[in-house]
């Protein structure tokens, strides 16, 4: 296997482009970490927030893919990506230094909206960038090497960051997200030669056709995809779930090792080692067929880990948090590739921007209201018994999906990737 991987990356990775652009994506996902890990101790160890305000944070990053994503990925389709991504990277420095200065809950939520009201354009234009300058055949592995940088990044990330924040202050890795924010800023000054706005299978037309038309193609889109709309409301009904308990790990570990800030750090960088072996394994199987039993088996197994969470009792070893953070990334692994790339394969180039923009407003819009109402549940009975309820509860839907496999994703008819007129899609 790993004779076939590196023979097929290197053909990926000979493309300079692509190969600079994943650099910088690298470079920035890698400081997400030490942000994300940071805050968490910054809020719940050091600041001890309730498991409400703790429920405000995803909160607050989710409001500005609510109001902004669906439109976010029309600009992506419409203007330049690399442009875009350059701005949300400088911006984004920027922001991260002003979030260093927050001295309470009442400041850093505000900061953290604006910050993410920045990312929300990244994410459609670097996945349509992606696919402007990535072969058809090359997709897989441009999906792969994507999902290697978010999981590979929780083993370096959680690790070194444990570290620093045992000698140093959270606002020190702060700090560092956005120094790496800034290194990304400078890898794609060196990037010269994309393809231009609206270049593709609809030519210049796209330049053409208003913001808000294209907004409701992307719509109209995936409604006429059964294949596409059965995705969305999987991965909506999933994350409705694991939203109300994402952030509250926090108040878990809070309460198993109140003296052990690293040992929500170590959990992830377990949960980082096994999602890369997965997604590495991932290379073998056929993601055109079976996209069901995929993400049925990732829910399945995110479901178990979660519900194995709730129940240790306090004061328990590392090593079953670690077993548990394994068994959770072998989840997020097999689901996070599958999603993106039945997202990828199953969506017409001109049309990646709007799909990946519209299922960044349908997954950040539970997040308004999950998050509130795990705190108040998590702060009413307490982390251990809603972590094995909401575990218990993934668990079921991923063995739904797996039962339902063949009728919810019917395999896909090559005109899916026809071209279809703007005309048609409004009707």
């Amino acid at each position: 296997m790993t004779r076939i991987l590196t023979k097929n990356a290197d053909s990926l990775l000979h493309n300079k482009v692509y190969t600079r652009v994943y650099t910088a994506f690298a470079t920035a996902t890698f400081g997400d970490w030490f942000d994300t890990l940071a805050i968490q101790v910054l809020v719940g160890y050091r600041w001890q927030a309730s498991p409400v305000m703790l429920g405000l944070i995803p909160v607050a990053v989710a409001l500005p893919g609510i109001l902004l994503g669906a439109l976010a990925g029309s600009v992506a389709d419409r203007f330049n990506k690399l442009k875009l991504m350059r701005i949300c990277d400088l911006l984004t420095a920027l922001m991260t230094v002003l979030i260093l200065f927050a001295p309470s809950m009442y400041w850093l939520l505000p900061l953290l909206a604006l910050r993410s009201a920045l990312s929300t354009l990244n994410v459609p234009a670097q996945q349509s960038l992606t696919r402007s300058i990535v072969r058809e055949d090359q997709l897989m592995q441009a999906s792969s090497l994507n999902g290697i940088v978010n999981q590979g990044s929780k083993i370096a990330g959680p690790l070194l960051g444990g570290l620093a924040l045992s000698l140093l202050s959270p606002q020190w890795c702060i700090l560092l997200n956005s120094i790496l924010r800034l290194g990304s800023f400078m890898l794609l000054l060196t990037v010269k030669n994309t393809p231009a706005a609206g270049e593709g299978p609809s030519g210049g037309e796209e330049e053409h056709i208003p913001l808000r038309r294209m907004w409701i193609e992307g719509w109209v889109f995936i409604f006429r995809s059964r294949l596409l709309l059965n995705t969305l409301l999987f991965g909506l009904l999933g994350s409705l779930a694991l939203q109300m308990i994402d952030f509250q790990f926090t108040s878990l570990f809070r309460l198993l090792a109140p003296q052990q800030e690293g040992l929500l750090g170590w959990m992830v960088a377990a949960s980082g080692v096994t999602a890369v072996a997965t997604i590495l394994a991932m290379n073998k199987v056929n993601r055109n067929k079976g996209y069901g039993l995929l993400l049925g088996g990732g829910e399945l197994l995110i479901g178990l880990s979660v519900a194995g969470f709730g129940l240790l009792q306090p004061g328990t070893a590392v090593y079953p948090v670690l077993l548990l953070g394994a068994v959770l990334g072998v989840g997020n692994g097999i689901l996070m590739i599958t999603f993106n790339y039945c997202l990828q394969k199953e969506t017409p180039p001109h049309m990646i921007g709007r799909v990946f923009g519209i299922q960044n407003t349908v997954l950040s819009a539970i997040m308004i209201i999950a998050p509130l109402l795990g705190g108040l549940l998590v702060q009413a009975s307490g982390p251990s018994s809603i972590f094995t309820i909401i575990g218990t509860v993934v668990a079921v839907l991923g063995i739904g999906a797996i039962l339902l496999s063949r009728v919810l994703w019917p395999e896909a008819k090559p005109a899916a990737h026809a071209e279809v007129p703007a005309t048609e899609y409004l009707g």
